[in-house]
């Protein structure tokens, strides 16, 4: 097998294995850099080495972590914390915090892998492909890009205001050392990258992949995440069609249990649109982000108080919420990928970045920010509230105001997508400032939206620019 290494920022990055029939796995040791690129096998080795950025394999141990994804942006929200003590981020001051560091070097190392490959591939000619596997290929890695640099948007720079400076510090081009220096873009910028990425992803990406690589009913998805942060009244009309495309059209249907995908299913549930297959064997390793959860290792993740009074009177509080945690007052085990008693499985280290069910609430928030039926976005709200198991809809019934749709609507992506890929954190920041002050009053100012611009990117990237309002560089 033909290995390849080469060096991002001084750090090794594993790319992929060389044998298509081996692309139904992470990759384990080939290595590969854009100037390795010759031909189709090669080009296929490479995106599996930005699917290895993507899925954050840690080259030392082998084993994916999605800890970045799962617990920090429900720390953010309140429903999450350090089990072994409060720490800053709890209460949304990021400047001490140990979470204050998120998505900066890995969303950076997914996008530069990325530009690696598209840079590789587009100089290859077209009859180097079979059928149209060259706009595949080049669209998947686009998919990775607008991702990757989306993270960056959300929580490092001011996505609310699209007349802000304090965009995305956007990267096309591959990166080696000595040639970082590039100045962030404005706000208005970023949303126009991701966008077209995203657009290229849904005209040319595969139709039908395995669940841990992208498709276009994945790009669509991401899109109408993208659109309903970027928040014009433009906007609402696409996330709902959106939707629609990918509800009648893809081959993704709800689960009729949420709990089978977590204990059951996990990547098999046709619910999934993108998610993170754990390595071979990763489930031998101690100290893996499930076994994290239970019953604690070098750290400990646990559900707060929050959020066990959000479920106190819903049947996922049965399952999610565990017993107690005897290290810090008012904690509780996290039992949503692993049940309290039991050890580490692939199931249990499985993560899930897009599923059916944000597409629905996705749809019915942008309903009801567009004017559209309250009755309509209720019925959305309902049906998804029924595949959890829960049977009294009173408080669904009672909304009878935008806002109180609206904050309905987040309180059930908080209950159905906590601990997954960020949701709960976002849509809570989507809603009018009086209710953020009602369910996260620590979240008093714009400031508390995003993070520092860590200290380093100044030391090594001068050419940046200014650090984000409120903080210091």
């Amino acid at each position: 097998m033909k290995r390849i290494i080469y060096t991002l920022l001084g750090t090794i990055l594993i790319a992929g294995t060389s044998c298509k029939k081996e692309l139904g796995k992470l990759p384990e040791n080939a290595k590969v850099d854009g100037n390795t690129i010759i031909d189709q096998r090669t080009s296929e080795i490479a995106l599996n080495g930005v699917y290895y950025r993507f899925a954050n394999v840690d080259a030392a141990n082998n084993v994916t972590d999605w800890f970045e994804h799962e617990v920090p942006p429900a720390v953010f929200a309140g429903y999450m914390g350090y089990g072994y003590g409060e720490d800053d981020a709890e209460n949304n001051n990021y400047t001490n915090s140990f979470f204050s560091s998120i998505y900066w070097t890995s969303s950076y190392q997914l996008i530069n892998a990325a530009n690696g490959l598209i840079k590789g591939v587009s100089l290859l000619e077209d009859k180097a492909f079979t059928n149209n596997r060259k706009r595949e290929v080049l669209a998947e890695a686009r998919f990775l890009r607008a991702y990757g640099h989306f993270k960056i948007l959300s929580y490092f720079g001011q996505w609310f205001d699209l007349s802000s400076p304090y965009g995305a510090l956007l990267r096309d081009e591959f990166v080696t050392v000595g040639a970082t220096a590039k100045a962030r873009s404005s706000v208005k910028d970023s949303y126009t990258a991701i966008l077209a990425d995203l657009d290229d992803a849904i005209a040319n990406a595969p139709a039908q992949n395995k669940a841990f690589y992208a498709t276009r009913w994945a790009a669509m998805a991401l899109k109408m995440k993208v659109l309903m942060s970027h928040g014009q009244p433009a906007d609402y009309p696409v996330i709902t069609a959106l939707a629609d495309s990918i509800i009648l059209n893809s081959p993704y249907t709800l689960e009729p249990q949420m709990k089978d995908i977590f204990y059951v299913k996990g990547l098999t549930s046709p619910e999934v649109i993108l998610g993170i297959k754990s390595q071979q064997n990763q489930e031998s390793y101690y100290y893996l982000l499930s076994r994290q959860y239970w019953p604690g290792a070098s750290f400990l993740y646990v559900a707060k108080t929050a959020l066990k009074t959000l479920l106190a009177n819903d049947p996922r509080g049965a399952w999610m919420i565990g017993s107690a945690n005897r290290y810090a007052a008012g904690t509780f085990y996290f039992l949503k990928y692993i049940k309290e008693g039991s050890t580490p499985t692939p199931l249990s280290e499985t993560a899930y970045a897009l599923r059916l069910t944000e597409v629905y609430l996705l749809k019915a928030e942008a309903i009801v920010r567009s004017g559209g039926s309250l009755a309509a976005a209720r019925d959305i709200l309902k049906n998804i509230m029924g595949h959890a198991g829960v049977t009294d809809f009173s408080a669904a019934d009672n909304a009878t105001s935008v806002n109180e749709m609206l904050k309905q609507l987040y309180l059930e992506t908080a209950r159905n997508l906590v601990g997954e890929d960020g949701q709960e954190w976002l849509s809570l920041l989507r809603l009018p400032s009086s209710l953020i002050q009602e369910l996260r009053p620590t979240a008093n100012d714009k400031v508390k939206y995003i993070m520092p611009i860590p200290h380093t990117e100044f030391l090594n990237n001068p050419a940046i620019g200014e650090q984000n309002p409120g903080y210091q560089q």
